[in-house]
């Protein structure tokens, strides 16, 4: 049956979007670990020395276990690039104003910024979803309007958002993976954007892994120094007033997160659904693969790091998921620029893997012969 909120499917109108989210999780199911298997079997008897070709046969190894297929594919590629705003800017975290938030979203919508370009040159679209910009574009084309709320409220006071608000991001990226892959998208990409999701990153980061927030914090937009600081201070109090070592992963999500981190968990969590490889970008995206591990540990393995970014808090939250990054390109822009540039390799380890002649297929002598 069809809600008109947003779109959204669900079994029972009676259900509130936590319970929804709930049953969404009990979906999930686990990548198969036969197929990775038979995907090494092959890689070893392809016309070369057994793994040399290195991390890429890593890759094409893991998508082989998300698609449960020894001959992997890539077919359609999306950015999914989620857009809000944050409440927490009002403690001076950010070097540009809350505008800058809506102005690029058309910029994006327009085919003008980093993530345009680097999809363009990879073959991938970019989908644009206003989840919660502080601002009303419904007059801009090109972009999915599905608002929850107008920016978060400041977490360093309080919650960001309600459970309510935050399970209903999640849904929307839930629902956004699973109309991409009924649209023939074989692999996601998650992108971003909002002025001050550096902060919530921050505050997810800390919360999920108990780690210091001076060690998480970083520039960001390029703050000072003394904006490096309140960026600390503010991720410290949100953690102290919020109590969120108290909290459920959910309650975490709500206290310290925002609309598009959410949102992304969700792309996270539907393309885990869907069997579709999903592949985060930098740190905030991090941050949002540990939001969608926490409500839903299955999807660990759907999901890709592209990239480590320059932000000292991404190593600690891939150290925490124990997942390695593709590329190392001291990229700190988000947007999904990073995820990207990592298409391009993962697309090049399944055709390598699944074009490849074998050595009895060649005719050629192997190793053992």
């Amino acid at each position: 049956m069809s809600d008109t909120r947003e779109g959204m499917l669900v079994t029972d109108e009676t259900m509130t979007f936590e319970d929804q989210l709930v049953a969404v999780v009990d979906t999930v199911g686990l990548t198969d670990p036969a197929a990775e298997v038979a995907a090494w079997r092959r890689l070893d008897s392809l016309t070369k020395p057994p793994r040399s070709l290195g991390r890429l046969e890593e890759l094409a190894a893991r998508v082989a276990r998300v698609q449960g297929t020894e001959r992997p594919s890539v077919g359609r590629k999306a950015i999914v690039l989620a857009a809000a705003d944050h409440g927490v800017v009002a403690e001076g975290v950010s070097a540009y104003p809350q505008d800058v938030t809506w102005q690029m979203v058309a910029n994006f919508a327009g085919g003008g910024a980093a993530i345009n370009a680097l999809s363009r040159s990879v073959g991938s679209d970019v989908v644009v979803y206003d989840v919660g910009v502080a601002r009303d574009i419904s007059d801009i084309p090109g972009i999915e309007h599905r608002k929850v709320a107008f920016g978060t409220a400041n977490m360093a006071q309080g919650p960001a958002m309600s459970r309510e608000e935050c399970a209903k991001a999640v849904l929307i990226g839930v629902e956004t993976a699973r109309e991409l892959a009924e649209r023939g998208y074989t692999l996601l990409g998650t992108g971003e954007m909002g002025i001050g999701n550096t902060t919530a990153a921050a505050a997810l980061a800390a919360a999920f892994t108990g780690a210091e927030p001076e060690t998480v914090v970083g520039r960001g937009t390029g703050v000072d120094d003394e904006g490096l600081l309140r960026k600390a201070e503010a991720v410290r109090r949100a953690i102290h007033v919020n109590h969120v070592a108290e909290l459920d992963p959910l309650g975490v999500i709500a206290a310290v997160g925002g609309l598009e981190i959410a949102m992304l968990a969700g792309v996270m969590i539907g393309a885990a659904e869907e069997s579709v490889c999903v592949v985060s970008d930098g740190f905030i995206s991090g941050a949002a693969a540990l939001c969608a591990v926490a409500l839903c540990p299955a999807a660990r393995d759907y999901i890709f790091p592209s990239h480590l970014s320059v932000e000292p808090g991404h190593a600690v939250v891939l150290a925490a998921l124990e997942l390695e990054p593709v590329l190392d390109l001291d990229l700190r822009l988000g947007e999904g620029t990073g995820a990207a540039l990592a298409f391009a390799l993962i697309d090049a380890a399944c055709h390598m893997m699944s074009d490849m002649a074998t050595f009895a297929e060649a005719g050629v002598s192997d190793a053992g012969e």
